[in-house]
């Protein structure tokens, strides 16, 4: 209770190689699946044993389990230790060169989230998205990144050349910024010490005695987007197989409208309201999106069920099978019994959409023609739809709040449509803190019209807040 420093166990992206086996695992494995892995042992020297589809099935149930023990076990249980003795634990949500658990379920379990991005490249290209969908979907109100690193003694970056790739990933969710990285320098030779990976945040760089303005905008932007709740359309469901790294989008999330990934841990413990899916951290959406795979275990299948019953949307293929060996056959039964009630094929194979209960299904409609169905306009876009404008929208108790970055290096003009009804827009500007009105603006149907021109890599708030 009196620590004044050390206060956080860090947990950085996991690097450390694949993971097969641990004590106890035959007793942990009998409990889960309810059958001995023993005789299936050999499948991890690559013989096939019983037949190639139990095979399968074992090592799909194996690649699960360790995917559940690294998230419960290592992650959960350091959490835990970590509490015992007062510190919060920080986990960077995903891994490279061997990850063996499920992105989502991993960053689940730790008190804090984090993803990552360079100065430059891709890295952070998915890394983010799996960090923020995990924050809202598991109810955590910040997402960190570990931001603007970069790779070797790149002292010709400064502010300016890296504003564009932190405005990208605020857009995405992120919305706690951590500077990678500072050395402590012990004496005044220069350039000092320094990392071949993390840009000079340090006393020695030449911009470092102005490096307060980047501070002071970084520092707002985060406080303005950890208020209220993210609003977003579309629930990608990831799947229950594992390993897992991030979520696919098929068919792709339409202009103007916003995404998260969801898993099956989530999805259990979800709920139906007013025709929309309502996970327990408060996040909602109208559709959800299951991925053109084929299995599916039971137990979600039917909770699937009961969700549509009640009103929830989903798009995508009946499950055929589960993937798992437990309760086979009659698992696969269960699976095909469900999905045939749900999805109607054998009333009506070709259906583009099959209504199930108060909910709908559509098996290969896009996601246009289903938000066209439930009359869900785009919650923003510009005029120019070839213009690189990014966005980001959270509802809070005093208004909707709308975070915009212009993303090239040129100055841009276009009306911003924002999906806003009777509301007076206000321009918030992190980099001065001005906040104004602005006066000149459309209702139109179902949104307001705001002519904006933003400099190159320029952002602003947009804030609807009064009639």
């Amino acid at each position: 209770k009196d620590r004044k420093t050390f206060k956080y166990i860090i947990e950085d992206s996991y690097e450390t190689g694949g993971q097969n086996w641990t004590d106890d695992m035959i007793e942990d494995f009998k409990k889960v699946y309810g059958y001995d892995p023993v005789p299936y042992i050999p499948a991890l020297n690559g013989v096939v044993v019983g037949s190639p589809d139990q095979t399968d099935r074992f090592l799909w149930d194996l690649r699960r389990l360790v995917a559940d023990q690294v998230a419960y076990e290592y992650v959960a249980g350091l959490r835990e230790v970590s509490h015992e003795h007062g510190f919060t634990t920080w986990l960077e949500n995903y891994g490279h060169w061997g990850f063996p658990g499920e992105f989502l379920q991993y960053g689940g379990q730790s008190d804090e989230i984090a993803g990552e991005f360079w100065s430059f490249g891709n890295l952070g290209d998915i890394e983010n998205k799996a960090a923020s969908s995990c924050g809202h979907i598991y109810g955590k109100d910040k997402v960190w990144a570990e931001s603007c690193t970069c790779g070797g003694s790149h002292f010709d970056l400064y502010p300016a050349t890296m504003k564009q790739r932190v405005d990208r990933f605020f857009t995405e969710g992120i919305n706690a910024t951590l500077l990678h990285l500072y050395i402590q320098q012990p004496d005044d030779r220069t350039p000092g010490f320094n990392a071949w990976f993390g840009n000079e945040f340090n006393r020695n760089n030449t911009w470092f005695s102005q490096l307060d303005i980047f501070l002071d905008y970084l520092k707002r932007c985060n406080y303005m987007l950890q208020q209220g709740r993210y609003v977003a359309d579309v629930a990608y469901f990831i799947g229950e197989d594992t390993p897992k790294m991030t979520g696919v989008r098929n068919p792709e999330i339409p202009r103007g409208y916003s995404y998260d990934y969801v898993n099956a841990e989530v999805l259990m413990s979800a709920k139906a309201e007013n025709g929309k899916l309502v996970l327990a951290s408060g996040m909602e959406y109208s559709v959800l999106v299951l991925p053109k795979i084929e299995t599916m275990r039971p137990e979600l299948l039917a909770k699937l069920q009961q969700l549509v019953k009640e009103g929830v949307v989903i798009q995508g293929p009946a499950p055929l099978r589960s993937p798992s060996l437990k309760n086979y056959p009659e698992s696969d039964y269960q699976v095909k019994a469900m999905a045939e009630e749900m999805w109607q094929k054998n009333i009506h194979p070709f259906a583009d959409k099959v209504r199930y209960g108060k909910g709908m299904i559509y098996p290969t409609a896009s996601l246009e023609q289903i938000l066209s169905d439930l009359r869900i306009q785009p919650d923003f876009t510009a005029s120019d739809p070839m213009l690189p404008v990014l966005f980001i929208h959270l509802n809070t108790q005093d208004g909707e709040v709308y975070f915009i970055s212009n993303q090239s290096d040129k100055t841009i003009s276009f009306d911003a449509n924002f999906s806003a009804k009777g509301m007076q827009p206000e321009l918030w500007n992190p980099l001065t803190s001005e906040t104004r009105y602005l006066p000149e603006f459309k209702q139109l149907t179902g949104a307001i019209s705001v002519p904006m021109t933003l400099a190159g890599n320029e952002s602003s708030f947009v804030i609807f807040r009064e009639k």
